[in-house]
């Protein structure tokens, strides 16, 4: 057999079994209803076809079940089982709330119309019963199947936003390591290849292996440039910084530039250096992070795309802002030309002041230099602005334009190099017990909803025979009247049903004190009396009949014996 008819199969044959247990049950406590043979088999087979088709038309096999339920009510658990998987994964509150509510008045008024053709009673009786069976089949597994679908749209939502936040963590550490290469590796390369081309004009007298050997050096480090600047664009976007645990308390401070210009004056590159203002030890990590790597970078991408050209830094700090500006002239001649670069860096660059509520420029000069300006709050403003402008590209590692200086990236982040990336805090996707092997908790979380499932049942199954067995008593103390009392021409049957019931004691007391017997009598029959006609007599009623039919009715009077009490009943 073709495995895609498996599951309906196995559907059909559980809502069998749970339509017989059903119908059995309420067979037993006097609540079925008398429908034909053949009219239920249909009705159940309906039914079942309806339920296997439950999840591709729910608005169908809930409506279709609703219409079978009112005259059937052993239908009731299948239209619990119907209601609530409809409920469950329709996603409209709206549209749940009115396929419920008319799946249960289609109920109510097949049941309405239902119960006098089935004899159960009248049109008032079939609505009580419509009523009780679509609350409790229809409304309460609804609302079940309702929350139940709100928690596994949360879940899948968590689930998705987990996912999300684990893929931008794994971009956050791919970033970091974007930015501790570009940070760490591009700035000493940029050394290394100034250092060497310094050798290589030196050596310009020497032996040829000499300066061929320096020119290869100098190469080399100008490939090792190209090729970081693709692996960074490979790791992503350098949005993020290497954060503070790469500080140190001089990061940023006078004595730091001081050591990054000379650096550059120890490779040939003619860099001043005037500082305004006191010291920036005072302030944030991140305010002396972006100083210091604004007057780094700067540095380099004169090394790359400016060599030989000289450089000033000029560093304004005041009690609220920190300027930084470099500015250096066009590239010397006698040096190797640079590439040209993204000027992805210096949008980077950009970002990461602007993250502090700062602002960066960068422009050629009429001399064919470049001026770079960053101007630094000493207290920023926003320090939970995110990371990235939706409308700006981050920088993707690589330098600026030729000429400038201003070849950074980043914004500050605030966990260090080596810190563990970011967790996002979601739920498990498997909610079983820890320690628990893969398949084992899958069958305990299955076995938990199958007894779910079973204890659910069993309640709507038992309040389904409770509703079904008041509304039976309803109808018969609605419908119970008084007896009719004995009249002249009543049959004999239906006297003896009013009362007209022979009693020895109340003949003995008639003898000799009745009054004569009409005409045609054939035989009298005296009922026990509580009345009294006096404080010492009994009134005594009796019933003459004449065949089967009533034809006399006599009262009379008979004295008690002396010395006993006659007491008023209640």
């Amino acid at each position: 057999m073709a495995r895609p008819f498996v599951r309906p199969l196995a559907e059909a044959a559980a809502g069998a079994a749970v339509f017989a247990v059903t119908h059995t049950v309420l067979a037993g406590a006097g609540t079925g209803v008398s429908l034909p043979r053949e009219v239920k088999a249909l009705m159940v087979l309906a039914a079942l076809a309806l339920l296997v088709v439950r999840r591709r038309r729910p608005a169908l096999s809930l409506l279709g079940t609703g219409a079978l339920l009112g005259a059937l009510s052993s239908l009731g658990m299948l239209m619990a089982v119907i209601a609530y998987t409809a409920a469950r994964q329709l996603p409209g509150a709206r549209r749940r709330a009115v396929l419920l509510l008319s799946a249960s008045a289609v109920t109510v008024c097949s049941a309405a119309l239902s119960a006098p053709y089935e004899g159960l009673g009248s049109l008032r009786y079939g609505l009580t019963i419509g009523a009780v069976v679509a609350g409790l089949t229809v409304l309460v597994p609804g609302l079940a199947g309702a929350s139940a679908g709100q928690q596994d749209r949360l879940v899948a939502a968590l689930r998705e936003r987990s996912e999300t936040a684990e893929e931008a963590s794994r971009i956050q550490e791919r970033t970091r390591i974007a930015a501790e290469m570009h940070d760490l590796v591009g700035h000493r390369l940029s050394l290394i290849s100034l250092h060497t081309g310094g050798l290589e004009m030196a050596l310009r007298g020497q032996p040829r292996d000499l300066r061929e050997s320096a020119a290869q050096v100098r190469q080399t480090t100008r490939d090792a440039m190209r090729e970081l600047r693709e692996v960074l664009g490979v790791l992503g976007p350098l949005s993020r910084d290497t954060g503070t645990d790469a500080l140190t308390d001089a990061t940023g401070t006078r004595a730091d530039i001081g050591a990054l210009v000379a650096e550059s004056r120890a490779g040939g590159v003619a860099v001043t250096l005037h500082w305004s203002g006191p010291d920036t030890d005072v302030r944030e990590a991140r305010v002396r992070r972006a100083v210091h790597r604004v007057v780094r970078e700067g540095l380099t991408n004169v090394h790359r795309y400016a060599a030989g050209a000289p450089v000033s830094v000029v560093v304004t700090h005041t009690g609220e802002l920190a300027v930084v500006r470099i500015t250096n002239g066009p590239r010397a001649e006698g040096h190797p030309a640079a590439p040209h670069g993204t000027g992805r860096g210096l949008t980077a660059l950009r970002e990461r002041v602007a993250l502090l509520g700062g602002t960066l420029d960068a422009a050629p000069r009429p001399d064919g230099g470049y001026t770079l300006t960053a101007r630094i709050p000493a207290t920023p403003t926003d320090p939970a602005r995110p990371s990235t402008d939706p409308g700006r590209p981050a920088g993707a590692g690589g330098a600026a334009d030729p000429g400038r200086p201003g070849g950074a990236r980043g914004a500050a982040d605030p966990a260090g190099p080596g810190a563990p990336s970011p967790v996002p805090a979601s739920a498990p996707s498997d909610p079983a017990a820890p320690g628990l092997p893969r398949t084992g908790a899958a069958l305990l979380r299955r076995l938990g909803q199958g007894a779910t499932a079973l204890l659910g049942m069993a309640g709507v199954g038992a309040m389904l025979i409770l509703g079904l067995r008041l509304a039976d008593d309803l109808r018969l103390s609605h419908d119970y009247a008084p007896p009719e009392p004995p009249r002249l021409g009543m049959s004999r049957s239906a006297a003896e049903r009013a009362g007209a019931v022979d009693h020895e004691l109340s003949r003995a007391a008639a003898a000799g004190r009745e009054p004569p017997r009409p005409a045609g009598t054939t035989d009298c029959v005296y009922p026990y009396s509580y009345d009294t006609s006096g404080p010492n007599s009994i009134e005594l009623t009796r019933y003459c009949f004449s065949g089967d039919v009533l034809t006399g009715i006599d009262r009379f009077d008979v004295p008690l014996a002396p010395g006993r009490e006659t007491r008023s009943t209640p």
